[in-house]
């Protein structure tokens, strides 16, 4: 194999199946480890934002499946700093907090999809390995408008801090209401 056809890490470019498996959830963790091992990728896995950075430093995965909220801090950030270390790599953000405006940030630093749990190892693994530009194939269940809205709610409730007051003020509604809203389980 030639110099000008080989990756950092040696391989021709598609030898690579690195892959970091990043998320708290340690049950999770190892069963999708297993799972996209018996696919053909090579695992590594962390625990923590600290690990995740440690890994990427030492030696960046091809591919990463990154959980986006972490115990010590925000799964974006080992996102970001892959992307540097690995301009070619392709990151999946995993999140049991599926909103928007989240999606658009890790889209927009790096990440080349975004999936919200519970996803299956098939789903990461069609994620992993899609064509850059293809467009992806219309939901099977796509949200309901009421979890559209809920969203919705959920995004500027976010961006707002958390401040139920300054939220209901800017979503023009009762702030009794939207504590109501808060207080309910996502519609399906």
């Amino acid at each position: 194999m030639s110099e000008a056809t080989a990756d950092a890490s040696g391989k021709a470019p598609g030898e690579d199946r690195s892959l970091l498996v990043l998320d708290d959830d340690e049950a999770f963790r190892r069963r999708l480890a297993r799972a996209m091992e018996r696919r053909g990728f090579v695992p590594v896995m962390a625990e923590s934002v600290a690990e995740g950075l440690e890994i990427v430093r030492a030696a960046p995965p091809a591919f990463a499946v990154v959980d986006l909220r972490l115990e010590d801090g925000n799964g974006l950030d080992v996102v970001e700093a892959l992307r540097a270390a690995r301009p070619d790599s392709r990151i999946i953000v995993l999140t049991g907090y599926g909103a928007i405006a989240t999606a658009v940030a890790a889209v927009k630093i790096g990440a080349t999809d975004y999936l919200s749990k519970p996803a299956d190892a098939d789903d990461i693994e069609a994620a992993l390995m899609a064509e850059p530009n293809a467009k992806p194939a219309p939901p099977e269940n796509p949200m309901s408008a009421d979890r559209v809205r809920w969203e919705h709610i959920q995004r500027v409730f976010e961006l707002c801090d958390r401040n139920v007051s300054e939220t209901a003020r800017r979503l023009n509604m009762h702030r009794r209401t939207l504590q109501r809203i808060l207080a309910k389980r996502s519609p399906r």
